[in-house]
């Protein structure tokens, strides 16, 4: 989001005539008014969820060519008048023009999610929007993008600010070395520009190589870490460098220049999806789209140039970001109370974020912006800016601290409560209360087994397995527990059935991988780190040669190598062959089947937890169909590949989770399920007794 715009020139004089077609680089360019609401008007139509624009998010590259183009041509304006630049003047007006309408809208947003959002999100969304009064957010939902723990969390309210806080941290390390060139220039009489383009140079290039290569092989991180962007904001930057280089281009190359650069931005806009990787190598097609434009503007007023100068266009690019602000908090608080929003409400909430963005930049905005006071003293205006960030850390705060208590006035029993019959197992019932619920639904995403925090998992970028050491460490016997996070949840159980069994238990798994020789499909793509990981992982195991390999995992299908499709048959085929390898080694491999997925009467998976949250005097609302779930677990892809391998034996815990119809969201007063489909570690840890007696059938000794 571009957060500067240039003063109006002063009026001519009636018998002045200008010496240039256009005005100067220095003077106000109506036509940066217009590409600001085309990358506004791209970006809220994306976020409307409008299908004929699905390249939306390009907007915001265009908004980081603008930025970097505008704020490297106020500063080295500055250095090339004074020789030096003023960082407490510099980050006054930044604080002036940005800090009210955040403030504002981080304190308004806190209380929509307060209203509108479920108590299980409140500290998640509070940490965000903390995050974003000190513009860190977008590491934050860059770490959160890959937590495989974080799965169901939802689009945090305050997502949008990740752009302004990548500005945000432009705005530090440009400034300061700016500096640095000035400092090398006074001592050395270089030129200015060309020394600052190499050191802009020094910068954007490693970053736009760093860029290509994450998103490669990362791309939810790629599209949130500010060193992936820097070289987009170096791009307007090295255009506000080469100001004078401009102004000698002809006017059939500039008209060249503006046509192109429109085209290849309404290009990317209506031609990109997301199944582009995104920033990477495509982001180059709208950010030289844009400086394409700003360089056709310097010094020709070309028809692009007229387009983008119309009143209406001039007008939008000036609430540009205020609509920024305003627009996603709408569209959440929506989406928690109705749902997802169709197309045309879509648009219609983008349309109703005009109101609250026009009073913003009129009764608070310009007002804090032009105050006299304010210009007059630097120390003040940097002052406010300080309090308008605790705003926004006190409101993100404030939502925090309201998450319920997570006291329980229930015994807590989980799976100990049920009825144990040979080997069956029976009282699984479906209340419509409970005296105490543990853990709390507002804690159930951190209810997870130790080995999460001893870094045991292997992350999605991994290729090379992670082993953690459990049980007995000098026990008789060695067990391996394998697969994904679905098998890692039962880390904990089985940590105290090995030590009580005189077992040494090794863990090795990777996050949405389970232990198969084939390839998965990950967000549209071919998952290659897992297949490379297994590969290792396999060996791995032969070499270590334990006695038994348990093993789980939540997916059902893996591509096709000949139809590149996706198919159950050739994840059965990937786990058949993993198997034979291993029981070909002597090693036995036991399955323990995925647990059922939550899955709702329409089919679609949903949050149990957030559910009992919010049906807490109707529990049974928070239940699910014992068959449709284990349809869209990974069982049914274990039992078949377990039916293929007669050396492999198979124990199932769900009949501890569900009872012949119904699997329900508590089980004496335990909260069964976490986030997605996997178990709270409270609960697995409740089945000792019966997972105990039925491995130690399976494991011989």
């Amino acid at each position: 989001m571009t957060l500067t715009t240039t003063p109006p020139p002063p009026s001519p004089s009636p018998t002045s005539r200008p010496t240039h077609p256009a005005p100067p680089v220095d003077g106000l360019r109506l036509d940066i008014e217009g590409l600001r609401a085309i990358a506004i008007g791209t970006v809220l139509i994306y976020h409307a969820g409008a299908a004929f624009l699905p390249g939306g998010f390009i907007g915001v590259d265009i908004f980081f060519v603008i930025s970097g183009f505008l704020i490297t041509g106020v500063l080295i304006r500055e250095v090339e008048k004074t020789t030096r630049v003023s960082l407490p003047r510099f980050y006054a007006r930044r604080a002036k023009r940005l800090f009210p309408a955040a403030a504002l809208v981080l304190a308004v947003t806190s209380l929509v999610t307060w209203l509108t959002s479920s108590e299980v999100h409140w500290r998640t969304f509070g940490g965000d929007i903390v995050a974003a009064a000190l513009y860190v957010v977008n590491w934050r939902l860059a770490d959160r993008s890959v937590d495989y723990l974080a799965e169901g969390t939802g689009a945090s309210p305050v997502q949008h600010f990740w752009s302004l806080a990548v500005e945000e941290q432009f705005y530090i390390v440009w400034p300061l070395l700016l500096l640095a060139v000035a400092l090398v220039v006074r001592r050395t009489g270089l030129q200015l520009r060309p020394l600052m383009a190499v050191g802009l140079s020094l910068i954007a290039l490693p970053s736009l190589a760093w860029s290509i290569a994450l998103t490669a092989s990362n791309a939810p991180v790629a599209f949130f870490v500010s060193t992936t962007r820097l070289w987009e904001l170096g791009i307007g930057a090295l255009i506000a460098v080469g100001a004078g280089l401009w102004g000698s281009l002809p006017a059939a190359v500039a008209r060249l220049l503006g046509w192109g650069g429109l085209g290849a931005i309404l290009a990317a806009a209506l031609v990109f999806d997301e199944s582009f990787a995104w920033p990477g190598a495509w982001a180059l097609v709208p950010t030289l789209g844009t400086a394409a434009i700003i360089i056709a503007g310097s010094r020709h007023r070309t028809e692009v140039q007229r387009l983008l100068s119309l009143k209406p266009a001039v007008w939008l690019g000036g609430l540009s970001y205020s609509l920024y602000l305003w627009h996603w908090p709408i569209l959440i608080g929506y989406q928690n109370l109705f749902g997802q929003p169709s197309q045309t409400v879509g648009l219609l909430l983008i349309l109703g974020s005009v109101a609250p963005a026009w009073l913003s930049l009129h009764l608070l905005e310009n007002p804090v912006r032009f105050s006299p006071a304010l210009a007059r003293s630097t120390r003040k205006t940097l002052a406010i800016g300080v309090a308008l960030s605790m705003v926004g850390v006190l409101a993100g705060g404030l939502l925090m601290l309201a998450v319920p208590s997570s006291s329980s006035t229930g015994y807590a029993q989980g799976a100990a409560a049920l009825t144990v019959s040979d080997d069956s197992v029976t009282g699984i019932k479906n209340p419509a209360t409970a005296s105490g619920i543990t853990p709390a639904p507002a804690d159930a995403v951190d209810d997870v087994p130790d080995a999460y925090a001893r870094g045991c998992q292997a992350e999605m970028a991994d290729t090379q397995p992670k082993t953690c050491e459990f049980g007995k460490p000098d026990g008789d016997r060695t067990v391996v527990l394998a697969g994904d996070s679905k098998a890692l949840q039962w880390s904990g159980v089985l940590d105290a059935i090995a030590t009580d069994a005189g077992w040494r238990l090794l863990t090795t798994t990777k996050s949405s991988c389970g232990l198969f020789d084939a390839t998965r499909d990950e967000g549209g793509s071919e998952y290659t780190a897992c297949h490379e990981h297994n590969a290792h992982a396999v060996d791995e195991l032969i070499e270590l040669g334990p006695d038994a390999v348990i093993v789980s995992q939540r997916h059902n299908s893996a591509i096709d190598p000949e139809t590149g499709k996706n198919s159950q048959a050739a994840m059965v085929a990937g786990l058949v062959s993993v198997w034979k390898r291993l029981t070909d080694a002597g090693i036995d491999v036991v399955v323990l089947n995925d647990n059922p997925t939550p899955v709702d009467a329409s089919g679609e998976n949903y949050q149990v937890y957030e559910c009992v949250a919010d049906h807490r005097d109707d529990l049974s609302a928070c239940s699910f169909s014992r068959s449709a779930g284990v349809a869209e677990s990974g069982t049914p892809a274990l039992l078949e590949a377990a039916r293929r391998v007669p050396a492999v034996q198979v124990v199932d815990m769900t009949d501890t989770i569900c009872n012949d119809t119904t699997c329900p969201p508590v089980i004496g007063n335990v909260l069964v399920y976490r986030q997605g489909s996997h178990l709270t570690n409270r609960y697995v840890m409740s089945t000792r007794a019966i997972l105990q007696r039925r491995l130690e059938q399976t494991i011989t000794p």
